[in-house]
């Protein structure tokens, strides 16, 4: 019997606590995350605050847990977006063949041709910032690689024999690509999903700490890594821990949909 990787359970545990910081907050904290006691400014990590406290005597552990639910629901909005538009342009461009499939992927050729957050970043000018308008800005970057994915699973599965008997049995275009063609092609996009909730999470924590994201004094990873900075050569702990599990969810993202590639490829195989 295969017993599960140490690294892939402590991948899934990482993203559990990671969503029940954003589902039940009071939980793990009974801390305000937005009134602070200024006697208390700038106090190391202890037992008493976990992760110390920031400029104003706010608990940080605190704001980091109640800040999930910001960064998760943003990342789960930018997955969301990706995944949706990606799969129709991949689904039609895959499908269709000729030069709606040359005029679809010229299309993604240029979204690929420029870089995520730059095209993230012009998509927020247009929109305004705003935790939702990142979200939406971080998921029309990641629109070509869901594409590309998805076009290509597409032409695979449907030069397969039961799709062309499908086909070749009367059934409508359209209810072949619903019934077999879609639900057979997704498998490898599902684990893309897994790394761009990683990615997404990356990129709207990036934007937080530009300045595009939530406005303070919501406690969003990003900007709690944005409000630290200034303190960094004498309260390490208000950039380096929220970091540290900035990055902590982002790597076990990672983890956990190398293992869903590596399941889909044995499958296929």
């Amino acid at each position: 019997m295969n017993r599960p990787k140490i690294g892939l359970v402590l991948a899934w545990l990482v993203i559990g606590v990671a969503l029940l910081w954003a589902v039940v907050p009071g939980v793990f904290t009974g801390h305000d995350p937005i009134a602070g006691v200024p006697a208390e400014k700038l106090q190391a990590p202890s037992g008493q605050h976990l992760f110390g406290t920031d400029a104003v005597g706010r608990d940080l552990f605190a704001r980091v847990v109640h800040g999930a639910v910001h960064s998760l629901s943003g990342a789960f909005v930018a997955v969301g977006v990706g995944l949706l538009l990606g799969t129709l342009l991949g689904l039609l461009a895959g499908s269709a063949g000729g030069l709606l499939d040359d005029a679809i992927m010229r299309f993604v050729d240029v979204l690929l041709s420029v870089p995520g957050l730059l095209l993230a970043l012009t998509v927020i000018i247009l929109l305004g910032p705003g935790t939702v308008n990142v979200a939406i800005a971080v998921g029309i970057g990641s629109v070509a690689a869901f594409a590309r994915l998805s076009r290509a699973e597409v032409v695979r599965v449907r030069r397969t024999d039961y799709v062309e008997a499908a086909f070749g049995s009367g059934g409508r275009y359209t209810t072949v690509l619903r019934r077999h063609v879609l639900p057979n092609s997704l498998g490898p996009v599902i684990a893309l999903a897994a790394l761009q909730f990683g990615l997404a999470i990356l990129a709207i924590s990036t934007l937080g700490f530009l300045g595009y994201g939530a406005e303070p004094p919501t406690p969003e990873w990003g900007l709690l890594i944005s409000e630290g900075r200034n303190y960094l050569a004498t309260s390490w702990w208000l950039t380096s821990l929220p970091g540290a599990v900035v990055v902590s969810v982002v790597l076990a993202a990672g983890r956990i949909s190398r293992s869903l590639g590596a399941d889909l490829g044995k499958d296929r195989a």
